[in-house]
């Protein structure tokens, strides 16, 4: 079997990771995140939030898990107040870890970037050249990275890490 394994650089990230990767899941999508804000897309003509493509996901049955580490800015909320699937479907699931520092997005089980941006903006991609961030990361189909990868986020997202974190006097809502 043949695996690939592409380094993505700053512009990149949102054409291979915003644009491509994401919209092709058909059964699940997992996002971890530091930090997450009100980031905008190209949709067809126009630039819509992004919560409208995981909306739009959500409608055609994709399961999907966002895991970030601090409460988004007013914005990110607005735009969230827009889209009462994300609230209501039960293939919406989101948790807040303060220790979360990953970035990587999981695509059916097939597919995965690693890498520094968060989901902004600036960070992946989405600003113009002279504003946005400089950041990097592999997009990867080795099942040899895809596995212990997502058994770690499985891990992340069911608690097991709650029972003995030593930061849960400022974690808002413990997992476990």
């Amino acid at each position: 079997m043949t695996t690939t394994t592409t380094l993505l650089l700053n512009e990149d990230i949102y054409e291979k990771v915003i644009q491509e990767l994401v919209p092709s899941a058909k059964k699940f999508l997992w996002i971890v995140t530091a930090d997450i804000k009100d980031l905008h897309v190209k949709k067809d003509r126009r630039y819509v939030p992004f919560l409208e493509i995981l909306r739009d996901l959500i409608e055609e049955g994709v399961a999907i898990r966002l895991i970030h580490a601090k409460e988004p800015g007013p914005r990110f909320r607005k735009d969230f107040d827009k889209y009462p699937v994300l609230v209501e479907s039960d293939l919406f699931e989101r948790i807040l870890c303060p220790r979360v520092h990953t970035k990587a997005v999981v695509v059916d089980g097939k597919r995965a970037f690693v890498g520094s941006p968060n989901l902004t903006g600036a960070g992946m991609g989405a600003k113009s050249p002279l504003r946005r961030n400089f950041e990097a990361g592999f997009l990867t189909d080795d099942p040899a990275s895809l596995k212990p990868l997502m058994e770690w986020i499985d891990q992340l997202y069911l608690g097991d890490f709650c029972a003995t974190c030593q930061r849960r006097d400022v974690c808002p809502d413990p997992i476990a």
